[in-house]
């Protein structure tokens, strides 16, 4: 079945405030939520929900603890998220983090005791929406194997850029995996194989089975480049943040575990080295140079621009087995999922 943006919205509002969540944060996650359903990261947006309302019950997720800043200059800051909803925690340090590159240049916030903060790309996005650049890292539980190994160490570890234009969607968001670990739990749901080159089971052999894979390992993206930028990210995203790395890092896909994960967030204000207008009329004519180089050039973004238009027109995917999950989740708390979706 296919549900509108307003009906997913709705949804995850209404269970997460039944579940005590205070309304101006429900509605942060409802709109990373649906966020990276329109862009076509399903596996970060309403897939992963039945996560989130699992660490509410088992109190990982806290609702009634506030963000703590614990060290701040006047261009970086390091947050104590005290285990809310870490999409609230991303969105409040990377507006901070934009505060700062408006007075400074450069913005740079870092975040730890948080929570799974949904698609990495919809905080770049708040820096691009100010005319800024926005780079966000985060390091997760442990997935990938390092390279030789069979022991996963490293995590997924996400990484999202956006770039201000005037006529372009500038965005990268993605795993240094060869998938997402979200996607191959979407497999296990939807009851699909995942493709080859892809991931290890638990004896190294490659597999396209998900759940060998989750018992196994991820294999990196491009070797060695997706391992070395994995391992980075691990870094710089962990201890330098007052977060966990390695095989420490737990609760980005065990929700019954409390989250030891770090965020990176980083805004550059281009109108600080350059004049704004110039600088986007220059990026627009690198995208022109590199689109007229053939047919059908794509530049990151495109595809998500393309899935958003998509969704306009269709409205949203939920498979059977993701509509079980968000029925009972509903049923639960005394919520009539029809009458919401007749509205």
């Amino acid at each position: 079945m296919n549900i509108t943006v307003e009906q997913e919205r709705s949804i995850i509002i209404e269970i997460l405030t039944r579940m005590d969540v205070p309304l101006e944060h429900a509605e942060i996650v409802a709109d990373v939520t649906v966020d990276a359903n329109v862009k076509g990261f399903s596996s970060h947006g309403l897939g992963r929900f039945p996560q989130y309302v699992k660490g509410l019950k088992v109190g990982t997720i806290v609702t009634d603890a506030e963000i703590e800043i614990e060290k701040e200059t006047s261009a970086m800051a390091l947050i104590n998220g005290n285990h809310i909803f870490g999409h609230v925690v991303a969105y409040k340090a990377m507006k901070i983090a934009i505060e700062k590159a408006k007075e400074t240049g450069i913005g740079i916030v870092g975040v730890h005791d948080s929570n799974h903060f949904g698609v990495a790309g919809y905080y770049s996005d708040m820096a691009i929406m100010e005319d800024m650049i926005g780079l966000v890292m985060a390091n997760t539980e442990p997935a990938v194997a390092p390279i030789g190994g069979k022991e996963p160490i490293l995590g997924t570890n996400p990484l999202a850029i956006g770039i201000p234009s005037n006529k372009y969607y500038v965005s990268v968001d993605m795993a240094t995996s060869a998938s997402a670990r979200g996607k191959l739990i979407e497999a296990i749901r939807k009851g699909q194989k995942i493709p080859e080159n892809v991931a290890l089971d638990a004896d190294g052999n490659p597999t396209i089975d998900p759940e060998a894979a989750l018992k196994g390992s991820i294999l990196p993206f491009g070797t060695h480049k997706g391992y070395a930028l994995s391992f980075m990210i691990e870094i710089i995203a962990g201890p330098l943040v007052k977060a966990a790395a390695g095989k420490a890092v737990k609760g980005t896909a065990n929700p019954e575990k409390m989250c030891t994960k770090g965020d990176l967030m980083i805004v550059i204000d281009p109108s600080k080295f350059v004049d704004i207008d110039d600088f986007k009329e220059e990026v627009d004519g690198l995208i022109e140079e590199i689109k007229a180089s053939g047919d059908q050039i794509f530049i990151p973004g495109d595809i998500e621009v393309m899935n958003i238009n998509k969704a306009k027109v269709e409205g949203l995917p939920v498979d059977d087995a993701l509509y079980k999950q968000i029925l009972e989740i509903s049923e639960e708390l005394s919520i009539n999922l029809n009458e919401l979706l007749d509205k």
